[in-house]
């Protein structure tokens, strides 16, 4: 048997007014909201039309009343991560107002941006324009052809349309900064598209760099906007010989970072890459992508919030409002790479005159000190930075996060830390690090389960810092007070921490670095992945990462080679490395009974002593445990007898 379908007819006012027993007029008032209607009879026209299933027309809805209840966006490139964000923005703010949004897209073409803009005013109540490229003059003027508008990321001179504007001049002067103060002095611009405003912003906050700081090389590269741009640019920004790169955006950066993992250059070890936007997936590159936040769906929001007010003529509409963006430091931007001249020029202060004390080492005459550096604490010596102290507060759950130093350089300015490098994302530099208190992890990365294997757990502590000073006295002297948040975001143990320095002479100085475990909220057991049974792993404690060269020797007072030290209790460890022909000697002296030394040299160039090497260390409740290093950094190789006549010096 053939089946029949029979379609319903729809509903239609002219049913809904028979059945509340009155006109069309009326239940179209009602359906629109007017208020002129008695509350009697709207409330029977509005339960009528819910037993019949009644829907209004959209069309003779805004035919009616003069309204679409649409609003459109036009960007330049809706491939955009930041557009799709602001869109987001848009859509959800609008939705509960009864909008909806549609979106037209210009391709990156301003010839085509006014008839794209103009043929969607048509279609809706009002337009939202995002980094327009179009001229100033054919902006202003399409202004008035196209209102309601709101501009994002642009402003005319007149204010008369508002405008959401970021500060992308304040924020190429953060990273610029940020690159500076990591010793770049030669750096390229991959720039955005032409006629980009923000990319004319950008550039604004780079030359306030530049004044500041005439010793920085601004290499300007034409890019674009998108992942090709910036792979396409990886010849141009080799060719520069430049240390670092700042990109237009967060895309551009990808696309440079593909091509130079593509090229064999390693990022931030050869060169670092700074982006903008800080878009999803920019915390999850590889490395992870230094770059500045912007407020994406904020942006949309507030471009609604201007749009509403517009659209309802409310007083209230602002005329211009500005978002500044944050630096978020992460794993792609590093020490600028040199050999024995750091890049940024050391100003030698005047020694003592021959034979009087200390004529024999200048550099033993000047002293050291700590002094604020931007969002860190800096250890100087004359002006030269040796050292810079980290919170670390915004590195990633997964690694711990925990204050650490890095950069750390000899007194000829060579690196001798590295963070956040390929083989170990979660290593900084030098810090107090251990994989398992009381089953939280202060180290980062995966945890080593028996039977299991290495495992990503979400067991990842952190360190806060709760007190950070300055010895007022001895200005050589750091002094942090550390709280311990287990993964819950309970406080643990408190940590005393102190961190000195001295110079011994032209090419030695000293950081002394001692930390205090107090156990004031009841026991602790610290353990390692050996005591959780993997044999050798018994690392934890203070740990201080080197970067990755061709070859690190490792000398102690068993011998030559790493796996003499490996477990070894020897009073002091020596790390030889080979710097672009600049040789170094990384000397870690422990001062009081020596713990186990954790070493790697072939795997990665990593050492300290070990809290827990082959069994749990616990710490009564009340309790204290003292730990810490003397590092001696060397702009020469040592051999086995130098490197044990200078341990014996400095313990």
């Amino acid at each position: 048997m053939a089946s029949v379908s029979t379609r319903r007819e729809q509903t239609t006012i002219a049913d809904v007014a028979t059945a509340a027993g009155v006109s069309r007029a009326t239940v179209s008032r009602v359906m629109n909201g007017r208020s002129t209607v008695d509350p009697e009879i709207s409330e029977r026209v509005r339960r009528v039309a819910a037993e019949l299933s009644y829907r209004p027309s959209n069309v003779a809805r805004s035919l009616s009343i003069g309204r679409t209840h649409t609003v459109a966006l036009v960007v330049p490139d809706l491939g955009n991560p930041v557009f799709q964000q602001i869109l987001r923005g848009v859509t959800t703010a609008a939705a509960p107002a009864g909008y909806r949004v549609l979106v037209a897209d210009s391709a990156e073409d301003p010839t085509e941006e006014a008839a794209i803009a103009l043929e969607a005013r048509l279609r809706c109540d009002a337009l939202v324009l995002v980094s327009p490229r179009m001229p100033d003059a054919q902006l202003a003027a399409l202004a008035p052809e196209v209102a309601p508008v709101v501009l994002v990321n642009r402003a005319l001179a007149d204010d008369s349309v508002p405008a959401l504007v970021v500060d992308y001049a304040h924020a190429a002067e953060q990273v610029l900064e940020h690159l500076v103060g990591l010793d770049h002095v030669r750096v390229v611009y991959l720039s955005g598209p032409a006629g980009s405003t923000s990319d004319a912003r950008r550039r604004e906050g780079l030359e306030r760099v530049l004044a500041r700081h005439p010793e920085v090389e601004l290499v300007d590269v034409p890019a674009g906007s998108d992942i090709a741009a910036g792979h396409a640019a990886v010849d141009e920004v080799l060719a520069a010989r430049a240390t670092a790169v700042v990109a237009f955006n967060d895309l551009v950066a990808f696309g440079l970072l593909a091509g130079l993992n593509e090229a064999g250059v390693a990022v931030p070890a050869d060169l670092s890459v700074a982006g903008f936007d800080d878009i999803d997936l920019a915390r999850y590159a590889t490395p992870s992508l230094t770059t500045v936040s912007v407020p994406q769906a904020e942006l949309g929001r507030h471009a609604w919030k201007e749009l509403s007010a517009l659209i309802e003529a409310h007083e209230g509409a602002s005329r211009a409002t500005r978002f500044d963006p944050s630096l978020e430091v992460r794993a792609s931007t590093g020490p600028a790479p040199r050999g024995v001249v750091p890049a940024r020029a050391q100003v030698r202060e005047p020694g003592p005159a021959a034979g009087a004390p200390g004529a024999g080492s200048p550099a033993a005459g000047r002293r050291v000190r700590w002094e604020a550096d931007g969002d860190a604490v800096a250890l100087r010596h004359g002006d030269v930075r040796l050292a810079r102290y980290q919170q670390g507060d915004r590195l990633p759950q997964v690694h711990a996060p925990r204050a650490y130093l890095h950069p750390v350089h000899t007194l000829a300015g060579v690196p001798l830390t590295d963070a956040g490098p390929v083989d170990h994302r979660h290593h900084y530099g030098a810090s107090v690090a251990v994989p398992d208190v009381n089953g939280t992890s202060y180290w980062g990365g995966r945890t080593f389960v028996a039977d299991v294997g290495p495992t990503l757990l979400p067991n990842h502590g952190r360190q806060a810092s709760r007190s950070l000073l300055v010895d007022p006295v001895e200005p050589h002297l750091l002094h942090d007070h550390v709280r311990w948040y287990d993964e819950h975001g309970v406080p643990q143990l408190e940590e005393d921490r102190r961190l000195g320095a001295r110079v011994l002479d032209d090419e030695t100085w000293v950081l002394d670095w001692s930390s205090t475990l107090r156990a004031e909220r009841g026991a602790l057991v610290i353990g390692s992945p050996a005591t959780n049974g993997r044999p050798g792993a018994g690392y934890g404690g203070l740990f201080w990462r080197l970067p990755a060269v061709a070859g690190t020797t490792v000398l102690g007072a068993d011998g030559v080679g790493e796996e003499r030290a490996h477990g070894g209790t020897s009073p002091w460890l020596a790390l030889v490395q080979e710097h672009a022909g600049h040789p170094t000697t990384l000397l870690l002296v422990q001062p009081g009974d020596p713990l186990p030394w954790f070493v790697r040299a072939a795997e990665y160039p990593g050492a300290g002593p070990a809290l827990a090497w082959d069994s749990p260390r616990t710490v009564p409740a009340g309790g204290t445990f003292e730990t810490g290093v003397r590092a001696v950094l060397v702009d020469r190789a040592l051999d086995l007898d130098a490197a044990a006549a200078l341990a014996e010096r400095v313990r």
